[in-house]
Order: structure tokens, then sequence, then C-alpha cells
């Protein structure tokens, strides 16, 4: 699949731009302003419960199930804060049981439209909310999910994210996978203002498969990297219908911030923990161990990707990258491997030694 069909408007211009200053024999623009953009925020943390009894799948989040899970923070910008504040509120809600994961969300729109129908379509060209899952937290081998307000799906396994080469498997369908939609309003009709639109999704752990096989349902405490992602389009009425504002990017809302436009950075996703536990008798959200040794692990690949956009080969060493590590970091170590490179970095966790490892493909790993 070519990139610029999944990826957003404005991070497709920014791609573009990189590649004519290639062409002009130009030092690339920096693709990843790690340091400035992504660096500072810290991954949202979520407790996800334990469904007693599973909710119904019709759109609706009346279910007694739905009482006892807790709404996510109000989305904000996928920049984070250096943009506005969303228009509009969304919010989403996860459950869980033996046999499937459950999310619930609430879109807030004052007009909720939608023209695909067809499975598979680009969703994001309608105004859509999408999930996000990578099990293992390695970014890689992760796998994503889009819906739009007519209820209209799109399914894809990613291998790794697309800057590092990876290509979606559109081919990839969840099969026994449950969706259902509720307009509170008329979908599709300017002569009116609605509240918006609510979702429920049941994914069956059977349907998460990776190339290494059946991805293994959770259990107790443990955690997954997840996030979500609403694409919203300024739109005019036009002839007794919508139509998008001419050469006007999409806004891109989600949970947990990335920093840039571009979903496909799941290193930025945040973090659900599995949990039985009563409310209220449970341990806090989750939080990101070792921050500091993986943004340090980060920091390396990212210098890394521009060195090889200037030379077309990776540095060989730390040295010939050019990178010092910051005063105070945390021990650390390079090494360079036929096409790539591997770099740790070790921190302290309650007394234990723990190790974040990066390699050139961004496969990163917790020791």
């Amino acid at each position: 699949q070519p990139l610029n069909l999944r990826a957003p408007v404005r991070f497709v211009a920014g791609i573009l731009a990189a590649a004519a200053t290639l062409a002009a024999g130009e030092p690339p623009p920096q693709l990843a302003p790690w340091r400035e953009r992504m660096q500072p925020i810290t991954p949202q943390g979520y407790i996800a419960r334990h469904a007693a009894r599973p909710p119904v799948i019709d759109g609706r989040l009346d279910d007694p199930a739905w009482a006892e899970a807790d709404w996510t923070g109000d989305f904000r910008d996928i920049e984070g804060d250096r943009r506005p504040r969303p228009r509009f509120r969304t919010r989403a809600k996860i459950l869980w049981d033996e046999t499937h994961l459950y999310i619930g969300a609430q879109l807030e729109e004052p007009h909720v439209w939608g023209k695909l129908t067809a499975h598979d379509s680009v969703i994001f060209q309608d105004p859509d909310f999408e999930v996000f899952i990578d099990p293992d937290g390695d970014t890689h081998e992760y796998f994503e999910f889009e819906l739009n307000a007519l209820n209209t799906g799109w399914d894809l396994f990613l291998p790794k994210p697309y800057l590092d080469g990876g290509k979606a498997r559109n081919e990839w369908d969840i099969p026994g996978l449950r969706s259902a939609v509720h307009v509170d309003g008329t979908i599709n009709d300017p002569r009116d203002t609605d509240h918006g639109w609510t979702l429920e999704i049941a994914f069956p752990w059977a349907a998460f498969r990776t190339e290494r096989g059946a991805v293994r349902p959770p259990m107790e405490d443990d955690i997954w990297r997840m996030n979500f992602s609403r694409v919203e389009w300024r739109i005019n009425v036009k002839e007794g219908g919508y139509e998008k504002v001419p050469a006007t990017p999409e806004d891109n809302w989600v949970w947990s911030p990335q920093g840039v436009i571009d979903m496909h950075r799941p290193e930025m996703w945040g973090l659900v923990r599995f949990s039985r536990r009563a409310p209220g008798r449970d341990h806090p959200p989750p939080v990101l161990a070792g921050k500091a040794a993986r943004d340090l692990a980060l920091d390396v690949y990212h210098a890394q990707r521009e060195f090889r956009q200037r030379h077309r080969r990776w540095a060989a060493s730390l040295e010939e990258l050019g990178w010092t590590a910051p005063a105070g970091a945390a021990d650390h170590a390079f090494t360079a491997e036929d096409g790539g490179f591997v770099f740790t970095s070790r921190f302290l966790e309650n007394g234990r030694s723990r190790v974040w490892r990066i390699r050139a493909d961004r496969r990163l790993t917790l020791d």
C-alpha cells in the first residue's frame, strides 16, 4: 500500500517536501522533530476493566457494563498542547473479557455525515474514529481499525511503521468483529443540528495474529500499547448536503498526543493495563517505565535517520553520528550491525536493572 494512501494530508505534504529537497541535493529537513515536539510528551495511561457481562453491541453506551469503565481524558490535537483544543469533544472507554476487547466512544458533532459504504474504503476521507493496537508494545506488528458514522470499517495490519518501510496489509480482516453506530440526530441532513454519534466495537482476541503467530490474550496487569484517533473535516452546506471546505486540511484529534501529524509513531501511544480489580481497589493507571532511558534510545534512532538521509547509510559509531549523551544520561551502548545498528540504555526500576533497546527499523523493546 502506498504511503500516501494512509497518511493524513498534512503528513503527506511533509514527506513530499522532504523528497523534493533530497532530489535537489540539499540536506533533508527534519522529518521527525523528536526533541522539540515528541520528547516532552508523556503517553497517557488507562485501566481497562474486566466486564462481568459483555455489552450489547448496538452503538449505544447505556449497558451496565460500560458504567464500570472510566472515560479516557478528552481527546486533544495530535500535536499536543502546541495546537488549539479540539472544537468538539471526543472520549472513549475500554472493557475486556475472555473472548473480546470492547471499545466504546462518544463523538460530539453538530453535523453527522458520511459517504463511504464499501468495506476497506479509505475511511478517514470521511469523519471517522480509529483504533490502534500494539499488543507487545515494540512498535512492530500492530493493528488499525477505522470506522465512520455509517458503520463502514477499514482494518489493516502493519508489520512496521510507514517511515521504517512498513506497508499496510489491506487484505487482513478481523473475523468475528462486531461494530455498531448510534447517531444522536440525523445523518447526512444539514437541516438540523445533531448532538453527535456513539460507537461500539468488539474485537475477538483470536483475530490478533502476527507473522509470529497468534497473540496471547491479556492476563491480569498486562499492558498493551493503544491509541485512538478522530479525523474531522471542516464542511460547508451545499445543495442540501455537505462538502469539505476546499484546500483545508483535516483535524486530527487523539487520546494520547503524538507530537507530530502521524499516528504511526507507536512509541507515542498510550498504555492500557488490563485489570479484574474493582474500581477504587486497582493500581493507578500505567506509566512509561524508564522514560529518560527510552528517550535516549529514541534520540539516537532519530539522529540516525537524519544521518542516513544525508549519507545513504547508517553511522557506524556514536562519534561518527556526532551524537553526545546529555549530562546524567543513562548507561548506554551502541553496536553497529550489517544493515543497521542496536542502541541500548539501562536504568534502574525498584532496584532492578532494565534496558531499553532500539534497532534501525525502530523496533523498540524493554528487557
